[in-house]
């Protein structure tokens, strides 16, 4: 909902009453409904706000949404988003334009990323929670569904073709942005986009002054959309995207500050992600029983890297005398690949009618998806760490959406998964029915208060089921442990081919409250307000054990935790009157493992966001400010260190002359602070720059100006 509470806080001719521009989602029960209406914890992020945030990553997207984090690192262009203590592995399900992202690798970040640039972004809808079990499987953490650029965000109503040239200049080493998009209605019935960016950054530092090294990369995108409408009531699109991202993965061993710090290999990377789609819609108002949405879908993530520097200067087997490496992670000169091939469809189908007093929406459908997964590295343990294989994910749903009159409504729901998956350390298989049932009401005009429960099922990744093997030992001095795969190694991964799903049980209470002419003519307030208990059975976790020294444990699987239980409450707020608004998000979280009383790592630190602005001559000037209190969740596993407590400002000042043109200037992190913003392992250097396994620390202050230049014509 926060395009719908923050989407008059747009300049010029955008900056609308809430009332007209509450944002539609689909993402929460696959029909069109308000954020501000929807009986769960939507938030969604429009075009208008970011024009404000001039983003830089998508985490900058997401700093104002209650319940959601990002962990990214500074060298490495990748997202992965923390719903609600849930990451990783596909629990958080993400999809750009209906396509499923699951590129995974393990190593020394997120074990679930995805690659998507945030100059090619529509708009962004996230549902919290398993709240959108019907959206597709493994989304026991919640739903981020981001919408690319179309032809309407270029092309206004009324007009035959636009274009939109935008370039962007960052401060703190530097950064720029140039792109352009178009868009045409070749006739009523044939539209065609297309457009692309590119973007490079230098190294940047983070708020101690300290260079965060390898943290720039170079991006290329492009993107192209066919639209065709062949008869009434018919919609197919076509879209394909390409994305290129170029950077050096790794942190050097230097000396920082006196110090020295023990780093990590580093690697020249060229990764490229395409996506294609077809989608096929068919809706008629004179059709009620018919609203059929259905698309097929290809994503590819290919990484291709070259070791460039080792931890050392140091050669040990099996790299030849003279060039550093060893067993872990090869040799200087070495090439590895990650590839992920994901290919998959969903459909559903809306029939409305009404019975018995009520107004139904039926919707019935259906979606699946497989990954192939296919590691190569001759000379280091990725192919162990990240193993090869094929996942196949399946599941249909039937939900009922009934109204009476204006005060009543409830959602009843049931999906049923199915997953099958299979790899050198062997397979699994498995299915469930998991329910749904939302009841809200509104007694008085403006207050909705609701409850739901709802349960979701994530079936293991190949990883988590089929790693085996030894991993390797940096030089044959270290000790180590016989492995089953005949190898010697620092300890073994043992497979689990008897790895349970996760299954989350959820229980949610809300309230949506919607108010116009507050205390001032024209004034709106929106809010929503939820709290949550997400009980999940079978929570799956990376376990040690075995050997005579716990610090040295001989043998690594991933296991079922019997009982995760995670809580908490979230607000998201926003009262504005044209001339000025105000807003406030808050999240609070808490997470443990219920049989041992230990909190989970992924927990997410409390957080108050406050969003203050004002509109002045005509509303051409948008000025904001966006504080954010995040205070350090420190109840994590001993091996870890807690994420930083820190606050974050950021500055906004935009100016649109006309309607066509839009200048912007921003200011990211105005006190200059140091914060890792999650949790990382205790084996990580906390000495002069407090991370080089992870390179998590983020940028200091920046500087960020912007133009934007529209172009349109009948």
């Amino acid at each position: 909902m926060t395009a719908a509470m923050l989407a008059s806080s747009g300049t010029g001719a955008n900056a609308q009453a809430v009332e007209s521009l509450d944002a539609i989602t689909v993402t929460a029960t696959k029909t069109e409904e308000k954020a501000i209406d929807s009986l769960a914890p939507v938030s969604t992020v429009r075009m208008d706000q970011i024009n404000q945030i001039l983003p830089k990553r998508l985490s900058d997207l997401l700093i104002a949404v209650p319940g959601v984090a990002v962990q990214d690192r500074g060298d490495e262009p990748s997202t992965s988003i923390n719903i609600r203590g849930l990451q990783d592995f596909g629990r958080v399900a993400v999809v750009v334009d209906g396509a499923r992202q699951n590129y995974q690798r393990t190593g020394h970040g997120a074990s679930g990323a995805f690659f998507l640039d945030p100059e090619l972004i529509g708009g962004v809808d996230i549902v919290r929670g398993p709240t959108a079990n019907i959206y597709g499987s493994g989304a026991i953490g919640g739903v981020a569904s981001f919408r690319t650029k179309d032809i309407q965000d270029v092309v206004r109503p009324g007009e035959r073709w636009g274009t939109e040239a935008h370039t962007q200049v960052g401060s703190n080493h530097g950064s720029g942005l140039a792109s352009v998009f178009g868009g045409v209605h070749v006739n009523p019935n044939i539209d065609f986009f297309a457009g692309g960016s590119f973007k490079k950054q230098a190294n940047y530092d983070d708020g101690s002054g300290t260079e965060v090294v390898n943290s720039w990369n170079q991006v290329g995108s492009a993107i192209t959309k066919l639209t065709v409408r062949p008869a009434d009531g018919h919609e197919v699109k076509f879209t394909g995207i390409f994305q290129n991202y170029q950077y050096d993965a790794g942190q050097p061993t230097r000396t920082i500050g006196g110090v020295s710090s023990r780093g990590t290999s580093v690697y020249a990377t060229d990764l490229t992600n395409i996506t294609t789609a077809a989608r096929w819609r068919y809706q008629r108002p004179d059709n009620q029983l018919i609203d059929w949405d259905a698309n097929v879908y290809w994503n590819r993530t290919d990484s291709q890297q070259v070791k460039t520097q080792h931890i050392s200067t140091s050669s040990a087997s099996p790299c030849r005398t003279g060039v550093p490496g060893n067993a872990v992670s090869g040799c200087v000169g070495d090439e590895r690949s990650y590839l992920l091939d994901t290919v998959g469809f969903d459909a559903n189908n809306t029939s409305r009618f009404e019975a018995f007093g009520f107004r139904h929406a039926v919707t019935v459908g259906g979606d699946a998806f497989r990954d192939t997964v296919e590691t190569i590295d001759p000379r280091g343990v990725s192919d162990v760490t990240t193993p090869g294989g094929e996942r196949t994910v399946g599941g249909a749903f039937v939900q009922v959406k009934s109204n009476y009159a204006t005060w009543l409504e409830v959602i009843s729901a049931a999906r049923y998964d199915t997953y099958e998956l299979s790899g050198t350390g062997g397979g699994s298989s498995g299915d469930r029915v998991s329910p749904k049932v939302t009841i809200g009401v509104t007694p008085i005009d403006g207050f909705t208060p609701y409850v739901t429960y709802a349960e979701g099922y994530r079936a293991p990744s190949l990883t988590e089921t089929v790693i085996s093997g030894a991993h390797a030992r940096a030089s044959t001095f270290e000790p180590g442990f016989l492995c089953s795969d005949g190898n010697f190694g620092s300890f073994c991964f043992l497979p689990n081919p008897n790895l349970a799903a996760e299954v989350g049980k959820n229980k949610e209470a809300g309230v949506n409250l919607k108010y116009d002419n507050v205390f001032l003519a024209g004034a709106t307030f929106r809010g929503k307000f939820n709290v949550f208990r997400n009980d999940v059975y079978d929570y799956i976790e990376l376990t040690s054990f075995g050997g005579t020294n716990p610090s040295l444990p001989q043998f690594y699987q991933y296991q079922n935790i019997p009982h995760a239980r995670i809580e908490g409450f979230e607000a998201e707020t926003m009262y504005d009157t044209g001339g000025w608004f105000v807003g406030l998000a808050g999240t609070i979280q808490r997470g443990k493992n219920v049989d041992t009383g230990v909190g989970l790592v992924r927990i997410q630190g409390d957080r108050l966001v406050a969003t203050v602005g004002a509109r002045f001559l005509d509303r051409k000037i948008t000025a904001m400010v966006r504080w954010a209190a995040v205070a350090s969740n420190d109840d994590i596993p001993a091996n870890y260190i807690p994420a930083s407590s820190y606050n974050l400002v950021n500055v906004y000042l935009g100016y649109q002359p006309t309607p066509d043109v839009l200048m912007s200037f921003g200011i990211d992190n105005l006190l200059n602070q140091y914060y890792r913003p999650y949790a990382i392992a205790k084996s990580a250097d906390v000495g002069a720059q407090n991370d080089l396994l992870w390179a998590s620390p983020a940028p200091g202050i920046t500087f960020k100006g912007s133009v934007k230049i529209r172009f349109g014509g009948a």
